[in-house]
């Protein structure tokens, strides 16, 4: 055959592959592709109108060595379809963090006949049931597997804090307060309890509580144990306020006449602020204990409050804790009487928005600060020197630089997601809502008395944006703009503007105005503060020196690192081990020496560091002292800050 008859046949055969090929693209690009599958219909959304009957809720409590709650529920209902929710979002923590997970063995019956139960497929949160007909009640029962390991959670064969969101399902489609309930709870034989639930009824330990609404029994926790005492805080018959201690030991519960004073005066102290009050009576709910995990949470007749067991035996060492009680406190005004209008949902598994938390966990962080030196809690320089650190930590942690503080608000719910414990929080930046804004706070306080010449103050706001309805326990929401408006109502200022800069734009300088508008400015040395010397401190920190903290002694575990600190640079990282400083073994007495012997000379600090089974040497070229922040005062300005934490007459 010719060779351009071979070459023709070949270009022919190649062009007619060529538009297969062409045709076959052409066809696949012309193929819709996947399609997304349709999703469930959504959940019914809340509305107001009552849920018709009361449900019955009946919680055993008595097996604690297994921290197992058992749990029947009898829930009224009509034939058809209903959709049960476990609370998702919880109020205090901001996020949807109820742990589903550890609710087990759920059996649903109808007259004695089991109905079978579907979890929604996008909502783990929510059930759906179909009623039969002639049904008129549903019969639940089912488990809460709390933790077991030691300070994991909060149960334990000695205490239990019982939070009724974990023991209860409820149906969609309706407002919380709107939804009736009548809870019953078993405790173990001799134990006491404490709750701001009305008791009904008690035959040996069932208890029966008044019948209540959903939203106020989850905002009605109960504690339990058996080692008990109650302290009467009341300042009188119209404002009872009660101070719950359950304790792993019995002599944990001693408290001397000077502490029960200071505890006292926070009640007195708080009065004065907001000169109102919401509710019947308010309990401390508090546990001092080394099995449970510390806790602090706010609801408004009481606070979840939970703390190391020498609280009150071993006073000295526990600067660090003394404004727990008095920040939860101020909850009942700042977030559970007055709340953030994005932050209020009308059931537990709408989601909230937490963009005003500065506010909310903010400003009751900066009251709890003041009412704890205001009560004696703490003196005015202990509080003054943990304002000081708030700020020196902040001058070390460059996270600010990227990150404005109202994102911070968002990491309630980025947590709860699964997200992983930060590596460098310095940088990524945690929940500086709360410890930023004391300083912003301030800063607003003392400009405010600045603007004045001392005629008005944040007291004067405290009483007007939360002072009103005295006696009322009807939350009342609030916007930003609301906020600016109470504040220009108290002195006129550019408060919008303020709280931009400071809050919503990214801000690296530290909003250390309150210090120097306050009659004070912020100084380092190698002075350690006398009370840090008794404080018993889980971990030391050498932020604003070396640039890392380290827990524990002989070995200690290295906490955290601070971004582009001396640490940093020479390849520290939070999960090794000081194992040596310059040859010696690791102690904290060993490392200040050190770093107090290199500020004289030009030596480095020499570490010896674990990681797994390697061991590294880093060498520290720093010669800058232990650099302890303090606040030192200026005569020539007003002393501001001390009118401030000054028991108010």
């Amino acid at each position: 055959m010719p060779r351009r008859f071979l070459c023709k046949c070949f270009l022919v055969t190649s062009l007619t592959f060529s538009s297969i090929l062409i045709g076959s693209s052409a066809s696949a690009q012309k193929s819709p592709g996947p399609q997304p599958a349709p999703l469930p219909p959504p959940i019914p959304a809340p509305v107001d109108t009552p849920y018709a009957g009361t449900i019955s809720l009946s919680v055993d409590l008595t097996n604690v060595n297994a921290r197992i709650l058992n749990v029947h529920e009898t829930i009224p209902v009509k034939p058809g379809e209903i959709i049960l929710l476990y609370p998702q979002w919880l109020p205090g923590t901001h996020s949807p963090s109820n742990p589903v997970a550890n609710m087990a063995g759920l059996v649903i019956t109808a007259d004695g006949k089991r109905i079978p139960w579907i979890r929604d497929r996008l909502d783990m949160w929510a059930f759906h049931v179909d009623v039969p007909k002639g049904a008129t009640a549903l019969d639940l029962n089912f488990q809460y597997l709390a933790p077991v390991r030691s300070q994991q959670g909060r149960i334990s064969n000695k205490f239990a804090d019982l939070t009724w969101n974990s023991v209860l399902l409820y149906p969609a489609g309706y407002f919380s307060r709107r939804i009736q309930f009548a809870p019953e709870l078993r405790l173990p034989d001799s134990w006491k309890f404490a709750s701001a639930l009305d008791v009904k009824s008690q035959n040996g330990n069932v208890i029966q509580f008044n019948d209540t609404t959903l939203n106020t029994l989850i905002d009605s926790p109960l504690y339990a144990g058996i080692n008990f005492k109650r302290v009467d805080l009341s300042t009188g018959p119209d404002n009872l306020v009660y101070l719950d201690v359950f304790a792993d030991k019995p002599e944990q519960l001693a408290i001397t006449a000077e502490e029960l004073e200071y505890h006292k005066n926070l009640v007195v102290q708080a009065q004065k602020l907001f000169q109102s009050r919401h509710y019947d009576h308010y309990d401390f709910l508090f546990s001092l204990s080394d099995s449970v995990g510390g806790k602090g949470l706010e609801h408004h007749q009481s606070s979840e409050d939970g703390t190391v067991a020498n609280y009150f035996t071993d006073w000295a060492a526990g600067i660090g804790r003394r404004a727990l009680l008095p920040h939860e406190y101020t909850h009942s005004w700042n977030g559970k009487f007055r709340r953030p209008a994005d932050l209020w949902t009308p059931n537990f598994n709408v989601p909230m928005q937490n963009d005003l938390l500065w506010v909310y966990e903010g400003l009751t962080d900066y009251w709890g600060a003041v009412l704890a030196a205001r009560s004696g809690l703490l003196t005015p320089g202990q509080t003054r020197d943990l304002w000081a650190q708030i700020a020196a930590n902040f001058e070390v942690s460059p996270g600010r630089t990227w990150r404005s503080l109202v994102d911070t608000t968002n990491g309630p719910i980025v947590t709860s997601h699964g997200a992983t414990a930060q590596s460098w929080t310095s940088w990524q930046r945690s929940f500086d809502y709360y410890p930023e804004s004391d300083l912003i706070w301030l800063d607003a306080d003392t400009k405010i008395r600045e603007l004045s010449n001392g005629q008005k103050s944040l007291d004067d706001f405290a009483k007007l944006f939360f002072g009103i309805d005295n006696g009322s326990y009807v939350t009342v929401t609030f916007t930003l703009d609301d906020i600016v408006k109470a504040l220009n109502a108290v002195q006129p200022y550019d408060w919008a503007g303020f709280f931009g800069t400071r809050v919503y734009e990214v801000e690296p300088q530290v909003p250390e105005n309150g210090f120097t508008q306050g009659g004070y400015r912020m100084v380092y040395n190698d002075t350690e503060p006398e009370w840090m010397k008794h404080a018993d401190s889980r971990f030391t920190s050498f932020a604003t020196s070396l640039g890392f903290s380290v827990r524990g002694e002989g070995g200690g575990d290295i906490s955290e690192v601070w971004w582009d600190s001396p640490a940093f640079k020479a390849g520290m990282t939070p999960d090794m081990q000081l194992q040596g400083v310059n040859d010696q073994a690791f102690t904290v007495a060993t490392l200040r020496e050190a770093i107090l012997a290199a500020e004289k000379g030009k030596s480095p600090i020499k570490l010896l560091l674990k990681r797994e089974n390697e061991f590294v040497t880093v060498n520290l070229d720093y010669h800058g002292g232990l650099r302890y922040p303090h606040l030192e005062r200026v005569e020539s300005t007003p002393g501001r800050l001390d009118e401030i934490l000054a028991p108010v007459k």
